[in-house]
Formats: C-alpha cells, sequence, structure tokens
C-alpha cells in the first residue's frame, strides 16, 4: 500500500501535464493505481474479516474432525483468501462419501462440496475463507511431523460427542476385519475366527486422541507394533467389540 505522500507526488506530476505512462515510469506506480487516486486519495479501510463463529452442528463437526485428522487436508487457495477442505474417500466405501458429504454441510450450511476423482479414491472438496479457524491443527508440514492437539473448545465437543469423533476416526484410517487363529479344544487344533477393529496412523498424538477417548468409553485396546514401534491399535475383547459395533460399524 502507498502513503499519502507517494499518492500526492503522483497526482502533482499529472496536474503538470505529464501523461499516466511517464508518470507510472518515474514512480514506479502502476497506471491503473494512479488513476484510481484521481478519484479517491484516501486509502480504502482494511477489509476486515468475519469471526468463523462455532460449528453449525457440534454431532457432525466430531465426525468430521475424526475424518480430518485421519485422511483430510485444509490448504489455501492461491489466488485468494479462502481455503480448501479436503477429505481422502476410497471409492470402495461410496457411503462414507455420502456421509462425509453430509458432515461438511452440516457443519457449514451453504457451502459447496464436489467430488475430484483420483486413482481409487475421491477427493471431498469444499472452499470456505474460514476452514483453518475451524480445524485449527492445520499447519505446514504433516500431521505427524508436528504437534497435534485439540484446543479446548475442540475437546468440548469431542467430549459431548465422543462416538462420532471415534466414528470418523475408524472411518478415516480404521477397519473392521475378521482376524483369526488356532486353538486346540478337545485334541485337535481348530480354527476360531473373531471380529477386530484397527486404527492406524503414524502421529503419536493422533493415536493418543483416539485412545483416549477409548478409555473415556470404555473401550479396551492394545498397540500393535511396527518393527517396535507403535502403529496399529486394536479392539478384540469381545466387549469392546461389540461397543465399537454399535456405535461405529464397518465402513460401506
Amino acid at each position: 500500500m502507498y502513503d499519502i505522500s507517494t499518492r500526492k507526488r503522483a497526482l502533482a506530476l499529472l496536474a503538470q501535464g505529464r501523461s499516466l505512462n511517464s508518470v507510472s515510469k518515474q514512480t514506479g506506480v502502476s497506471r491503473a493505481a494512479i488513476r484510481s487516486w484521481q478519484h479517491r486519495l484516501e486509502p480504502l479501510p482494511p477489509r476486515t474479516v468475519p469471526d468463523a463463529g462455532p460449528p453449525a452442528d457440534n454431532c457432525a463437526y466430531a465426525y468430521l474432525l475424526g475424518l480430518y485428522l485421519g485422511d483430510g487436508c485444509i490448504s489455501a487457495h492461491p489466488r485468494g483468501t479462502g481455503h480448501y477442505l479436503r477429505i481422502a474417500c476410497a471409492d470402495a466405501w461410496p457411503g462414507l462419501m455420502r456421509l462425509c458429504r453430509e458432515a461438511i454441510t452440516n457443519v457449514r450450511p451453504g457451502v459447496s462440496v464436489y467430488a475430484v476423482q483420483k486413482q481409487g479414491y475421491s477427493m471431498m472438496s469444499s472452499y470456505y475463507q474460514h476452514w483453518p479457524h475451524l480445524f485449527p491443527q492445520h499447519g505446514p508440514g504433516k500431521k505427524h511431523d508436528r504437534k497435534i492437539a485439540l484446543e479446548p473448545w475442540q475437546q468440548v465437543i469431542v467430549d459431548a460427542h465422543p462416538w462420532e469423533f471415534v466414528r470418523g476416526l475408524i472411518h478415516s484410517d480404521g477397519c473392521r476385519i475378521t482376524n483369526w487363529t488356532t486353538r486346540v479344544v478337545a485334541g485337535e487344533r481348530k480354527r476360531y475366527e473373531y471380529p477386530r477393529y484397527f486404527f492406524t496412523n503414524k502421529s503419536d498424538d493422533i493415536r493418543g486422541l483416539y485412545t483416549g477417548t477409548l478409555d473415556k468409553l470404555g473401550v479396551e485396546w492394545t498397540y500393535c507394533t511396527r518393527d517396535g514401534i507403535p502403529y496399529n491399535v486394536s479392539v478384540a475383547k469381545k466387549a469392546s467389540v461389540a461397543l465399537m459395533d454399535t456405535h461405529v460399524g464397518p465402513k460401506h
């Protein structure tokens, strides 16, 4: 932004009969700017950005927060003040795409949501000025390379809707599988199958948010390591799987 003295000097040169082109070259100011100063000398007041406000639907927000922490990102528009919220949804789960779209529009009614087809998945995308305010975990670099913590107001929402938060995390970075093992019954080794939930995320902080919420819900869990490093969170106890089935269920 140019100061008043620069503006007055450019207009004074014009008043001497100089052309816009010559004044622009001498001052280094564009002709369009100088032309606008002929109509308004004072700079426009800075534009204020309205507050994003809280989520319109806290239940939907808890679910969307889980999706974002698992498979979401926020990126700035290259030529504007707005941002894109993007959630990756595998093509194998059309129901997940529908739930993701509904969550976005419930959290911020009026925003548009569209799918960008990629190889094997669709990126559910929404453009809105205030997505970083609603998801303050946004930042440069990968999530597992930086600190991820909930703001107090987010924790209040998660505490009020813990199952929706867990559901969003499972729908993004989790799965329900049928595991199997063998055991000896009456002297004969037989195959034994049982359901199991897995949650996989490289971020220690995000795994901690998941397991901390499970603890509050009374869900028993264990870590499965990869090369000795905690990586997968497993829920395999019968009662805990039943709780997960009631409130989360498999992706579809």
